[in-house]
């Protein structure tokens, strides 16, 4: 007797359940807009002369402040986030909503080839997307493949982001997510991987985990007090 393919279930948080998600996300939002943003000299491009559709590239433990950083980069498009089909992905896709963050669903796992096409076409209609090459599961600071792969499909440029905490709590989870205290001060710093150097294929997914890597310093953090916005 032959078995059926189930198709993967996508998740979704719909009625009562997403009306009592808003007030928390409500709160989230104010928890992140308290934080004072300063970036680093590092940070040289202005992200808002870039003319095209970029991929945003964080590691997943950086995922809370990621609606408040597209925000501030000023980029004037809307955001796409790959979010898993899972049940714990839906939560999240109804939190990105209410923060202004759209979603495309798919995981590294099930329905990978779906999410991976959704990027694509989202990147060709002029959109940006923002991906966290460990997640959701791990291993943590580990850079997969499918954010260069899709970057190299469409031209788009990669835009890595760090992040460095004054003062922060982490989850025992398997990243150890942050959760900057409200009012404190964080670091932002990024680096743009040109769609030359893409196409030219100079870069291969280690060498950009470590040149993530090397935008996000772990512990708290210090840093000297430039313009804040």
């Amino acid at each position: 007797m032959s078995s059926v393919s189930r198709k993967p279930v996508v998740h979704a948080v719909s009625g009562w359940r997403f009306l009592a998600l808003w007030p928390v996300g409500m709160l989230l939002r104010a928890w992140t807009l308290s934080l004072k943003v300063e970036f680093s000299p590092l940070s040289r491009h202005r992200l808002g002369d870039i003319p095209q559709a970029v991929i945003f590239v964080l590691w997943h433990n950086r995922l809370f402040t990621a609606a408040e950083m597209f925000r501030r980069h000023h980029r004037k498009r809307d955001v796409y986030g790959l979010v898993s089909a899972s049940r714990d992905g839906a939560w999240l896709e109804a939190f990105f909503s209410i923060v202004g963050i759209n979603s495309v669903r798919g995981s590294s796992h099930k329905r990978g080839r779906e999410a991976a096409l959704g990027l694509v076409e989202v990147l060709r209609g002029g959109y940006d997307v923002g991906i966290t090459p460990d997640g959701p599961r791990g291993p943590m600071y580990q850079f997969k493949p499918g954010g260069l792969v899709i970057a190299r499909r469409t031209g788009s440029p990669i835009v890595l982001i760090g992040t460095a905490y004054e003062a922060a709590w982490q989850i025992p989870s398997w990243d150890r997510f942050y959760l900057p205290h409200p009012f404190s001060r964080i670091r932002v710093a990024y680096d743009v991987v040109t769609s030359e150097e893409i196409a030219s294929e100079k870069f291969i997914p280690e060498q950009l985990g470590q040149k993530l890597s090397s935008l996000n310093p772990d512990g708290p953090v210090l840093a000297p007090r430039p313009s804040v916005i």
